[in-house]
């Protein structure tokens, strides 16, 4: 059966065998190069990266790649060029089969001009020079030069990937801008193990760099939240005692929401680059584990170096994270009290209202009920003056006197009056 084409598929397979650096034969010296924008580099223009590149193939006519790679291999005179995209920088990997004569000379970099280098969209986050030569029968002749080669304080130097090969570095940066690491292999040791052994390291220092990135936004954070902290403190602290009376629960709740806002503005500022962090520390870690490293003449391994050096770098960053985390929580949690205090404090307010409403509608039923009176009495008054037209030629036919009729009408005309108005409120309410 054949499975229909399918491009997407091909490029997703093709995507996880492209990544390996090629075999490499010792000796031969690798030129390593990572470059990256400095700010919002996961959302850089990309075609910048390829346009660089394309400067450098165009020096020594080499092929151009696809339009949408991610990842180059080209061939640029005795050196193999690898280039790679990922989502926060490029990298350059040249390897050159033989030794310089001077260990780690700037000059084996040049087939990465410093003008060409100096033209890219971004800057260079890691330069490393990798010396790779065959391990000698004697393994303890090696560490006279690599005393001589790197800074003793801060060498490590261990046995990798069960004896094939020696790895040594001080992760200093030498005079010309460089990272150095030396590589020591066995007699018959494969040339696709040489260039994994290779990869792992400069996977170490870029992703070791990388994450440093976040060291500077901590400690940044560290000092906004040091004045955002004693805001929040004495807001916290205000919501039981003499102050939460004194101060208006409102001004209260406008000023936490203002200190949550900007935690929050915090967070979305920061919040990339600690799980960019996350990521890149998992990595180191696993690349240092995978090297399966044994120590050599009592010198430190690269673990112990990450975790004298690297490891307090990765607790400050995630200390800040978690800071600013619980500040966050506690902002929402003071904010929940104050809306509940607000809530409380309108309720009395409108149970006073209430109260204050119920008094003044009893009050206008008796102004009403003291007006519905004099309404009687004035009423029954002009209807008294109306009856009085009618009584008096009652009065002459019967000889009776007009006032005597009027008194005697008086009670009758109130009467009714009261009445008709009592039957007309009925009808209205």
């Amino acid at each position: 059966m054949t499975l229909p084409d399918h491009p997407l598929r091909y490029a997703l397979v093709n995507e996880l065998h492209a990544r390996p650096f090629p075999a490499l034969a010792a000796p031969c010296q690798v030129v390593y190069l990572a470059i990256k924008e400095p700010t919002a580099a996961h959302a850089r223009d990309r075609s910048l990266d390829r346009a660089h590149l394309l400067k450098l193939l165009d020096l020594h006519g080499a092929p151009h790649p696809q339009p949408d790679a991610t990842h180059h291999a080209a061939t640029l005179g005795r050196t193999d060029l690898k280039w790679e995209s990922h989502t926060e920088f490029v990298t350059y990997s040249a390897f050159t089969p033989g030794l310089d004569a001077r260990a780690f000379d700037p000059a084996g970099a040049a087939v990465l001009p410093e003008a060409w280098i100096a033209a890219s969209p971004g800057r260079a986050i890691v330069a490393v020079l990798i010396r790779v030569e065959l391990l000698p029968d004697d393994e303890d002749s090696i560490l006279p030069m690599l005393d001589d080669w790197f800074v003793p304080e801060s060498l490590a130097v261990a046995r990798v990937v069960d004896g094939a090969a020696v790895v040594a570095g001080d992760f200093r940066i030498d005079p010309a801008g460089y990272m150095r690491f030396a590589v020591f292999v066995r007699a018959g040791t494969g040339a696709r193990r040489i260039g994994r052994i290779v990869q792992r390291l400069c996977e170490i220092e870029t992703y070791r760099a990388m994450s440093m990135l976040g060291l500077p936004r901590a400690r940044t954070l560290s000092g906004q939240l040091n004045t955002l902290d004693p805001r929040l403190s004495a807001l916290v602290t205000g919501l039981d005692g003499r102050e939460a009376a004194a101060r208006p629960a409102d001004a209260a709740l406008h000023e936490l929401l203002s200190i949550a806002a900007e935690l929050e503005s915090l967070s979305v500022n920061n919040n990339f680059r600690f799980a960019a962090t996350k990521a890149y520390e998992a990595i180191v870690t696993q690349r240092i584990e995978a090297l399966r490293e044994v120590r050599v003449a009592g010198r430190q391994t690269f673990a112990e170096f990450m975790m004298r050096r690297y490891d307090p770098a990765m607790r400050t960053i995630r200390a800040a994270e978690a800071r600013l985390s619980a500040m966050a929580e506690r902002a929402a949690r003071a904010a929940e009290l104050l809306r509940t205090r607000v809530d409380v404090e309108r309720s009395a307010q409108n149970q006073a209202l209430l109260q204050s409403m119920d008094t003044r509608a009893d009050m206008a039923l008796r102004l009403q009920h003291t007006v519905e009176g004099l309404s009687v009495v004035a009423v029954s008054y002009y209807a008294l003056g109306l009856v009085a037209y009618v009584a008096a030629p009652i009065g002459e036919a019967l000889h009776l006197p007009k006032t005597l009729l009027m008194a005697a009408a008086v009670p009758v005309v109130l009467a009714l009056v009261w009445w008709g108005l009592r039957r007309l409120r009925a009808r209205v309410l």
